[in-house]
């Protein structure tokens, strides 16, 4: 989406009181006997009303639908985002969805959506403009943080617990940006070009997931699709996404993304958004034009219901039909909007995944701190601060700013911080008034951080490499330049490291950097973009109060050239690597990464062994099965995270091996539990192009469990 800066943020308190979400959630064949209901009854006028926008900055949403009455159905406010409910006070600033991914957490991924849910239903939000599944492509891609990560089947996990939290709230999900849309640069005017199976096995993938969760609303997106506009693409609107995948909710346009009126209707585009043909002009390709279209016979009307139905099955489905609370939103007029505090606890869930999405990459001992004879601890670079501009400045639109510690990336994905817990606090806080805390937050002066760092017990580096939406540049880098961290942040970790040999790395990032200084500091940990509590969270692990559990959702590559796609300048984007995305690149062409997809180091140790394998002939949904145990061997409780890992057979033309399963377990120190791994048939299929179904090849299957993709435990094998 795009937008214009709002200032004011004052409100006026009414207090209103939300009422809880209801039991309301109706299978998809009753939500459209509902529907039936209701658009029978509606002209055309009306039908071509719930499919188009008012109009940007003309609404207490950034959309909203046109109301009807004589039959009643409501204006339906969508509102942002990903990671909360944007042009919102009282509200929860959260971790953001690559962190949700990074804990390997189903339970948490649910909590988090929950939550969200909770406070957007809390605002009167019909439509949850989330979740993004937009895979990290090529690493620099600037959105890469409002989604999921480098793997479809993480993707797909973490989609399907985001649209089960937010709709169990009685508002709908919107997943999005349907479809190859991996990158911000030349968004609305680039054409991408990927195969068949590619699409299927990779891109839909998660879509298919989520649609098995009972997605309500499908976004799509700016970008060509082998020349034609995603939102008017017959083949990737009505062929495979309400053909293919059996998508039975409705496909909305991103904001502005509409580009005609019966090629976009006719080919499966539901829903314009936000209603004008450009920004805020007022008119619309929908609107008058749609039901002229639909008079002269250019858009059937059972087509113009189609979409009228599925918008308002959508509503039915999940249970807004029942005490859903007035929309309280004034996205546009924030100093109108009564005040609603949503917040509720929601900053102990913050917090709580927060710490469970940190991944310790590198750690020789050096942590978690232990009290006994810590007495100065310094602090170094302008990431552990607070911004200097103050939290939600106006300069710095939708978080478009690099200032002070990078919590969260910027754009249309953002929202308001209700206050920050920067990294300084959250040791501090900790650490007690018994230890010094000295800082140096200047990182172009690597003297002052060497002086500052000399004498410390230890030193903390903080580092970032930020990231974000396209209508917005920081620094020249919306899709990030280069994989260097920012402000110079090389330099400065060399000078502490020379100068202190207990030197610890903090990173705060998008996606993978380069680390050239590796060698030299004791312990790199990566938080991610953890959101309000993101001191709180990282002082957990730093003092072992949490032991770490986090694992990285893409692959970090010792040189910027072992990736397998960059951001292309062109107009045709050519997805040549195929299958070959992330880690499955790596393995393909015996690439050492500096880190692989799914590491991250416990302060305990675990051991896997007795693994097992069942397979299930005949049966139609879980066709093998595995078992492992896994054993605690450390002095401390902690969490495992044993990763499951198909390898197809040879002719099968599949990447070495593919991600189809994970579990997170809670193990005491000494403890051993048995891990149980399922595999359905779509976990052993492939996309065949000539019978455009799922096939199961024939042959030897080969089932790898570890602690990440190159950390292999345990092998076995089965046939098919």
């Amino acid at each position: 989406m795009i937008f214009s800066s709002l200032t004011s943020i004052a409100v006026f308190a009414l207090g209103l009181a939300q009422a809880a979400p209801t039991d309301g959630s109706r299978t998809w064949e009753e939500a459209y006997a509902k529907a039936e209901q209701v658009v029978s009854q509606m002209s055309i006028e009306q039908k071509v009303g719930l499919t188009t926008g008012i109009g940007w900055e003309k609404t207490n949403c950034v959309g909203n639908t046109h109301a009807s009455e004589d039959p009643f159905f409501p204006s339906l406010c969508l509102q942002d985002g990903p990671l909360g409910t944007r042009f919102a006070d009282n509200a929860t600033a959260g971790v953001s969805g690559i962190n949700a991914a990074a804990s390997f957490d189903r339970e948490l991924m649910y909590k988090r959506a929950e939550y969200i849910g909770e406070e957007s239903r809390g605002k009167g939000v019909h439509i949850q403009l989330g979740p993004s599944v937009d895979l990290l492509r090529a690493p620099h891609g600037g959105r890469g943080w409002e989604a999921f990560g480098e793997d479809p089947y993480l993707q797909g996990v973490s989609g399907y617990e985001f649209v089960r939290g937010i709709q169990d709230q009685n508002v709908i999900a919107t997943a999005k940006h349907y479809i190859l849309n991996n990158q911000e640069t030349n968004r609305t005017t680039s054409n991408s070009i990927t195969d068949e199976r590619t699409l299927h096995e990779i891109y839909a993938w998660p879509y298919a997931k989520m649609i098995e969760a009972g997605l309500g609303a499908v976004m799509c997106s700016y970008n060509y699709i082998n020349d034609i506009y995603a939102c008017e693409n017959d083949y990737a609107l009505n062929t495979v996404l309400k053909g293919d995948l059996d998508f039975k909710g409705f496909v909305m346009s991103d904001w502005g993304a509409t580009h005609s009126t019966a090629p976009s209707a006719n080919n499966g585009l539901d829903m314009t958004m936000p209603g004008d043909i450009v920004m805020g002009d007022g008119y619309s390709w929908f609107g008058p034009n749609l039901t002229a279209a639909v008079e002269n016979g250019d858009v059937s009307e059972e087509r113009l219901t189609d979409m009228a139905m599925r918008i308002a099955a959508a509503h039915f489905k999940v249970g807004q039909d029942k005490d859903f609370p007035e929309t309280t939103l004034r996205s546009f007029d924030r100093d109108a909007a009564p005040e609603v505090v949503v917040s509720d606890d929601h900053a102990d869930i913050v917090r709580e995944i927060g710490a469970a999405s940190v991944v310790v990459l590198t750690n020789d001992g050096i942590l978690p701190l232990s009290s006994d004879g810590l007495s100065k601890i310094a602090i170094i670079g302008s990431d552990a601060a607070q911004p200097s501009l103050g939290l939600n400045s106006p300069d710095c639109a939708d978080q478009g700013c690099s200032d002070g510690t990078y919590s969260m990336g910027w754009g249309s994905g953002s929202v308001d911080y209700p206050y920050l817990i920067d990294p300084t606090q959250g040791i501090s806080n900790r650490a007690g008034e018994s230890v010094e805390i000295v800082t140096s937050y200047d990182d172009w002066d690597t003297e002052a951080a060497a002086e500052a760092a000399l004498d410390a017990d230890i030193a903390f580096v903080f580092a970032k490499a930020p990231a974000g939406e396209e209508y917005i540049m920081v620094e020249g880098n919306h899709d990030r330049q280069n994989l260097s961290l920012w402000h110079n942040a090389d330099n400065l970790i060399q000078a502490v490291a020379d100068v202190n040999e207990n030197t610890v790395v903090v990173i705060h990032s998008t996606g993978p950097v380069l680390m050239p200084w590796l060698d030299s500091v004791r312990s790199v940990v990566w938080p991610g973009l953890p959101g309000q509590e993101t001191g709180n969270s990282l002082a957990d692990v730093l003092f072992g109060d949490v032991n770490p559990s986090g694992r990285l959702p893409y692959t970090i590559a010792k040189n910027e050239e072992d990736y397998p796609a960059d951001i292309s300048l062109e107009y045709d984007i050519e997805y040549a690597e195929k299958l070959l995305v992330g880690y499955r690149h790596f393995d393909a062409n015996g690439i050492e990464p500096l880190f692989p997809f799914g590491h991250g180091l416990s302060y305990s140790s675990f051991e896997y062994e007795k693994l097992k394998i069942n397979t299930n002939r005949g049966c139609r949904d879980t066709m093998a099965t595995a078992t492992v145990f896994v054993r605690n061997t450390g002095d401390v409780d902690g969490a495992e995270i044993p990763q499951a890992y198909i390898g197809f057979p040879e002719d099968a033309g599949e990447p070495p091996k593919v991600l189809r399963g994970f579990e997170k377990i809670y193990l005491k120190a000494g403890q051993k539990r048995k891990v149980t791994f399922e595999f359905r048939k779509i976990d052993l299929s492939i996309w065949d192009v000539d019978s455009r179904s799922w096939e199961t090849p024939e042959g030897e299957y080969t089932i790898y469990i570890g602690a990440s993709s190159r950390d292999i435990r345990q092998t076995g094998t089965f046939t098919l």
